[in-house]
Formats: structure tokens, C-alpha cells, sequence
């Protein structure tokens, strides 16, 4: 019993610091990072028979959550969403989604007028 209750407790202080220094990936999307992010809070949500206890832990650990998931996002869209100060990972992940899009679309259109500015003047235009 003895190495049971310590096991976990190690089981637990490990999930922390995996949640604590998860990091997206260069080319990971804000939902999937959301969804690993999401699979590491599980983890540390502990189970009780007391529902008050209960639905603390699972608050603690939506904090812990949101508090990762923002500091971890990359790039324009992570820095907006730190701007936007969510209270909700569903929210940071709309706000992240957004501001991705917004941004291929502006690149599609930089591509789009850049390509067409120049035949426009190479025509004499």
C-alpha cells in the first residue's frame, strides 16, 4: 500500500511538470495542442467521492490548463489570445483558430495581389 501511495503521488508530480512545460509544435494547430494539452489535465484530475472535492479538483485543473495552454501558443496567434485574456480554454481556442485564419488569409492575398499587381504592370497596364 505503502508503494502505491507514493507511485501515484510521482505519477502525479510528473503529469504537473508535462502540463507545466508542454510546448505547441512548430506546425501543430491550436486545437491539437488544445487536445494535448486537454489529455495532460486529465491526468492530473484527481477522483474523489466527495462531489465539493470533486469538482475543485476539476476546477484547479482547468486553470492549470488554461494557464499552460496560453503560455505555450506560438507566434501572432498566441500573443493575441494573451491579449484577449480568455477564462476558458474553449474560448483561447476559438480566439487562436481565428486569428490563424485571418492571418493564411491575409498571406493568400498578399500572394493572390502580388501576383497580379505584377502581370498588370508587365502588360503595360
Amino acid at each position: 500500500m505503502l508503494r502505491k501511495r507514493y507511485k501515484d503521488v510521482h505519477r502525479d508530480q510528473y503529469n504537473y511538470a508535462r502540463l507545466q512545460i508542454a510546448r505547441q509544435g512548430k506546425n501543430e494547430s491550436p486545437q491539437a495542442f488544445a487536445d494535448k494539452c486537454r489529455a495532460l489535465a486529465q491526468r492530473i484530475t484527481c477522483q474523489s467521492d466527495d462531489p465539493v472535492a470533486q469538482e475543485v479538483h476539476r476546477e484547479n485543473a482547468e486553470r492549470m490548463l488554461l494557464a499552460s495552454f496560453l503560455a505555450s501558443l506560438i507566434g501572432v496567434p498566441g500573443r493575441q489570445v494573451r491579449y484577449a485574456s480568455p477564462v476558458s480554454v474553449e474560448e483561447a481556442i476559438r480566439i487562436a483558430g481565428s486569428v490563424q485564419e485571418a492571418e493564411r488569409q491575409e498571406k493568400f492575398n498578399n500572394r493572390f495581389y502580388a501576383r497580379h499587381d505584377s502581370r498588370t504592370y508587365s502588360d503595360g497596364g
